[in-house]
């Protein structure tokens, strides 16, 4: 099989919920790919399905060749998850979190003193290897899951929100370590995350899912290129545009192609938007609005998620899910 990650048709049924509804997808040898959905999407069900948690209700699914319910021994093997909670141990040090980790898989005890030293220069750890981690910073914390989950040298490695929480500069050192590891190893990720800009910077390709369905998938640039435009002009106005309004201003400005209005601000999806935002303006002040303020914006992620979605991913709070335990059944799926 020429694809690390293959799912066809893959579907999962709490009792008449579907939470996975026949998704299909492959994930390439050394592709870091990204998953996108709100909360109750189906992400983590589909997640703990190819990690083997649960069972699928139909379809098929294949990690690194092995079939996700006959091969389930042999698939827990090969993979490594780093799940959104913390879940190093806070009464042992960095280098006994990986040993003990090392053991589990049964790990020689020379390879073990090797892929630790390896891992802890990796992440940065190596001048705390010794300390408690209840001394760590939540960077730091990220950084030896994130060294963990690699210990056993997994095929493929989950990843569920893993910068989640930490400031800008933190979610930058884990990016640049992962992207050292995927240079040094074949190593296949799949990566959940609420950042688009995580998505973006490190994915090759983007899913996003909703209600239990994949509803599109391409590269960043690929989503960006399906929604009209180039470009975002955000304004505050006031007052804000009636609904009747915007097909009128639509109707006037070459190159606007639709307008979103909420929470007071008003997105204008255009081409050239540096060309087209000053004719914009006009039209609205000639219309009797004041222009409080403008951003000239590219295209996101975020945009793409909203447009397929109906809402920003920026409303939605990652909810703390061990991939292990669960939610048990969805009471909804939203």
């Amino acid at each position: 099989m020429s694809n690390t990650v293959e799912i066809v048709e893959l579907t999962k049924k709490f009792g008449q919920k579907v939470a996975v509804d026949q998704v299909s997808f492959a994930i390439a040898p050394g592709e870091i790919f990204g998953l996108l959905g709100p909360n109750g999407s189906g992400k983590t069900t589909l997640t703990r399905m190819l990690c083997t948690i649960l069972k699928p209700t139909s379809g098929r699914a294949y990690v690194a060749g092995k079939d996700i319910i006959r091969e389930a021994k042999a698939i827990r093997k090969i993979i490594g998850v780093v799940p959104q909670a913390l879940t190093t141990d806070l009464d042992l040090t960095a280098w006994e979190n990986l040993d003990i980790y090392g053991q589990l898989y049964a790990i020689p005890k020379k390879e073990r003193r090797e892929r630790s030293e390896y891992l802890l220069e990796s992440v940065g750890l190596t001048h705390r290897a010794h300390d408690l981690v209840a001394t760590y910073s939540g960077g730091m914390r990220r950084r030896l899951e994130l060294a963990r989950g690699l210990m056993h040298r997994p095929q493929v490695l989950f990843l569920d929100e893993p910068t989640i929480g930490l400031d800008p500069q933190s979610r930058h050192v884990i990016w640049e370590i992962l992207g050292k590891m995927l240079q040094q190893w074949r190593l296949t990720i799949l990566l959940t995350t609420h950042y688009m800009e995580e998505a973006e910077y490190l994915c090759r390709r983007v899913a996003i899912i909703d209600y239990g369905k994949i509803i599109a998938l391409d590269t960043p640039s690929g989503l960006k290129k399906t929604l009209p435009g180039t470009d975002v002009v955000e304004m505050t106005l006031c007052p804000a545009l009636e609904p009747g309004a915007v097909e009128a201003i639509t109707a006037k400005i070459p190159g606007l192609h639709r307008v979103e209005v909420g929470d007071g601000l008003h997105s204008f999806y255009v081409d050239e938007g540096s060309r087209t935002m000053l004719p914009l303006i006009d039209v609205l002040r000639a219309g009797g609005h004041q222009v409080e303020k403008v951003v000239v914006r590219e295209l996101s992620l975020e945009d793409v998620f909203i447009h397929y979605t109906g809402r920003s991913i920026r409303e939605e709070e990652p909810r703390k899910i061990s991939w292990i335990i669960g939610a048990g059944m969805p009471q909804t799926i939203q």
